[in-house]
């Protein structure tokens, strides 16, 4: 199996194998143009990934680094930076942002570990680093490192620790 079919079977995965048909074509042409090897087609699928963007107010760059089990609810206003990392079975919803810093000691963009929930409207800034099994509340403001099994909210945002942060937030994980 290409790799390009086997993050799209992850992502797909997470919706029951039957995402929206919009959200089916966004994940497709952005798999497709991270992993295609020939120069025409990655022009083509560029093209495409571009234009279905462009509708639904996304701004997540074709080779930015997203890990196996994307699900994007409501994908609406999500902004990635091109620089940040996320890890596998990563939820997002409506305008999220993954952000970088330009100055100071976080200047950079996170890096963001695996089972995390991101909430409506969170925003996430900086060179921090997101661990795993982490739950970040809507309308939070995250420019500090959390740990793993955490439930971060507010702005400055307050970091609790939660064994299975994620239970029953993030379902369908994709392990293969």
């Amino acid at each position: 199996m290409s790799v390009a079919k086997e993050y799209l079977k992850s992502d797909y995965f997470r919706y029951n194998n039957d995402p929206p048909r919009y959200v089916k074509k966004l994940l497709k042409y952005f798999r497709l143009s991270q992993f295609t090897r020939n120069p025409f087609l990655r022009l083509y699928y560029r093209f495409r990934f571009r234009i279905i963007k462009s509708k639904h107010g996304l701004e997540i760059w074709h080779n930015t680094k997203i890990g196996k089990g994307l699900y994007l609810g409501h994908p609406y206003n999500i902004t990635i930076n091109e620089q940040a990392v996320l890890g596998e079975n990563i939820n997002m919803h409506k305008g999220v942002t993954i952000g970088q810093e330009n100055r100071g000691s976080r200047k950079g963009s996170p890096k963001v570990g695996n089972n995390v929930w991101i909430g409506i409207n969170a925003t996430v800034v900086g060179k921090i680093t997101i661990g795993d099994d982490v739950l970040i509340a809507p309308n939070s403001y995250v420019n500090r490192d959390i740990p793993s099994h955490s439930v971060v909210f507010g702005n400055p945002c307050v970091i609790t620790h939660k064994d299975n942060a994620t239970l029953h937030y993030i379902n369908n994980t994709y392990n293969g």
